[in-house]
């Protein structure tokens, strides 16, 4: 396959700064930058991120079918 011909990432927000990028793509995806990525966990160790209600089953729907390298548990 021609590398020119591949489609580019998309570009998403960075969960923690809102740039744009094609962070999903880079070693600290959704993040675009390991300090963001550092920022976000700190967050929720100090809980200033939590989540806000009871998780329902259907909140892990597709869970199984992440790649490996996506899912945590494999």
């Amino acid at each position: 396959m021609n590398p020119l011909s591949r489609p580019l990432p998309p570009e998403v927000p960075c969960p923690q700064c809102r740039r744009r990028g094609a962070w999903l793509a880079g070693p600290s995806g959704p993040f675009c930058s390991e300090r963001c990525r550092l920022l976000d966990l700190g967050g929720w160790l100090d809980e200033t991120r939590r989540i806000c209600r009871e998780l329902r089953p259907g909140d892990f729907e597709g869970f199984d079918e992440l790649p490996p390298d996506r899912n945590p548990d494999r």
